[in-house]
């Protein structure tokens, strides 16, 4: 295999995280922290890989192997996108014995293709992780994933094992603070690392990925190791769940009170009442974007005007195709977010959009239906001391490690032209699209708006629920955009996407424009223009 050499990492004090110090001869005198791998050279093949390294302990490679070209692993009713001929190598990083006897470590498994295009990505997670995901690089990738272009593509379960929502992990201080932070830059530092004993060289440019807990993790990325990545793609950042989770529940108790006296609830909309809504979105704001579609593209339009007591019953009305004032009072407010006792608001509104009375697969549209969700029970209260809450959200440890609505100064990401495309669906009803937007805001003010326009797009997803699904163009292609803008300054402007269910295409448009219909097959991209609302 060649010459013996060493590849040097630096474990940074109080954490897993690794940073390379890169590939050479030094033995003798090394600084305190610093690891040195066996290295003689990239494996004679993948099976020998994990014979090729030793990690001191550090990194345990536990298997390794070639996958020939073949589907992807996918869901049942999904399509299998083609996957080239790759080595999937799984492994742990820190492998311990932590709080209570349990083992954690960071789970990871990373996939080298074989005709290697120079790129490395980390994949994001979900939820609350637990699991290692297929390293694929599906976010925002259409039919392609990262893997499939030819990047090598690693994901990790965030430093413990658990299913769904199970929060159990909390109990053990290093695998709370790997969740919530530092597995980010642990595993990207490591898949570099690998990648480059694999290849024999560094990869030429390193991107991120993610959704919802790997939108956050992007966030995080950007704002605290800014000099990981030079690209990443943002999804429906879960950047305060406490603070939208609270949301929910308030809008249930806001719900609850229009029942009389004596009934208990929870109060829902009816399958009528959500029919009378979404006649009223559609006939307020369909139209506003050229064509009347289903579709709510001109999302800042239809939110400036959209007025809730047009469908509220008149006097002497039968009730039909109408909602009762203390209804629409109802709704009103639960769209417009809790507010403290001050009147500060505490969460952001909810876009009025086709979603929210959604009642397909996945998580429920945002109106309330009085039955149990992926949320839980639904509350049968019919009001609660926000104030409080607010307190106990604030003063909750863990909540506040994985927030990142704060920090804005990305001077330095942005200083060695890094790029960052965020995308929302409208009618995502956990996290509001105008959070992310507000967050956007709120950058693009603190970083200056030419530099910040020279480096971030904001894409909303009308029709789309958390990450994907709805009657929404959910299908869309940002990483080839991204790769063109970082590595040869082609900005993107709009986005071709797909609805799954019938093929027909429209482009997404970079906000503050939205999508309008122009004329022609409202199946096809090229009938539509990117256009700045009026309102």
């Amino acid at each position: 295999m060649g010459i013996c050499r060493r590849a040097a990492l630096l474990v940074l004090a109080g954490s897993t995280a690794l940073v390379p110090i890169g590939l050479g001869a030094q033995e003798a005198g090394s600084p305190p922290g610093v690891v040195f791998m066996d290295y003689a050279g990239p494996p004679a093949s993948c099976e020998a890989f994990s014979e090729s390294i030793s990690l001191s302990g550090l990194v345990t490679i536990s298997s390794a192997e070639t996958v020939p070209e073949g589907p992807a692993p996918v869901r049942p009713g999904e399509v299998a996108p083609p996957l080239p001929e790759h080595c999937l190598v799984e492994g742990t990083i820190n492998p311990r014995t932590g709080f209570g006897g349990v083992a954690y470590g960071i789970g990871f498994e990373i996939r080298l293709p074989t005709d290697w295009n120079g790129r490395f990505l980390l994949q994001g997670g979900g939820g609350l992780n637990g699991s290692v995901r297929p390293a694929l690089g599906p976010v925002a990738a259409g039919s392609t994933p990262a893997l499939a272009r030819g990047f090598a593509v690693i994901s990790h379960d965030s430093g413990h094992q658990g299913a769904g929502f199970d929060a159990s992990f909390h109990a053990d201080q290093r695998a709370s603070l790997d969740f919530a932070e530092s597995s980010v830059p642990t595993v990207a530092t490591t898949g570099k690392m690998l990648t480059q004993l694999y290849y024999g060289e560094e990869p030429h440019h390193s991107y991120m990925t993610g959704c919802s807990t790997g939108g956050r993790e992007g966030m995080l990325a950007s704002q605290r190791y800014p000099e990981l990545f030079d690209g990443i793609i943002i999804g429906a950042p879960a950047m305060r769940p406490g603070y939208s989770n609270l949301g929910i529940e308030w809008a249930q108790t806001r719900l609850n009170r229009t029942l009389p006296a004596g009934e208990t609830g929870p109060a829902g909309f009816s399958a009528d009442e959500r029919a009378t809504v979404l006649a009223s979105v559609l006939r307020q704001c369909d139209a506003l974007d050229g064509i009347n579609d289903g579709m709510i593209a001109d999302v800042g339009a239809c939110n400036a005007q959209f007025d809730p007591y047009a469908m509220q019953c008149q006097p002497g009305s039968d009730g039909e195709g109408c909602l009762a004032p203390e209804r629409v009072n109802a709704l009103r407010q639960l769209m417009a977010g809790p507010r403290d006792a001050s009147g500060r608001p505490i969460y952001v509104p909810i876009p009025w959009d086709t979603g929210i009375v959604y009642d397909g697969p996945g998580l429920p549209g945002y109106l309330p239906v009085g039955q149990p969700s992926p949320f839980g029970p639904a509350t049968t209260a019919r009001d609660m001391d926000i104030d409080a809450r607010v307190h106990d959200i604030r003063w909750d440890a863990a909540g506040r490690l994985t927030d990142t609505p704060y920090w804005t100064n990305l001077s330095t990401y942005l200083g060695h032209e890094g790029k960052l495309m965020y995308f929302h669906g409208v009618s995502d009803p956990w996290f509001s699209a105008f959070d992310t937007l507000d967050y956007f805001n709120r950058a693009r003010a603190a970083n200056g708006p030419e530099a910040w326009d020279d480096a971030a797009r904001f894409y909303m997803v009308p029709g789309m629920m958390h990450c994907s699904g709805g009657n929404a163009y959910d299908s869309f292609d940002m990483l080839g955009p991204l790769v063109e803008w970082v590595e040869n300054e082609e900005a993107p402007a709009g986005i071709s996407a797909t609805r799954r269910a019938d093929a027909a295409q429209m482009p997404l448009c970079p906000w503050p424009s939205y999508t309008h219909y122009t004329g022609g097959d409202a199946g096809v991209a090229g009938s539509y223009e990117c256009r700045t609302s009026a309102s």
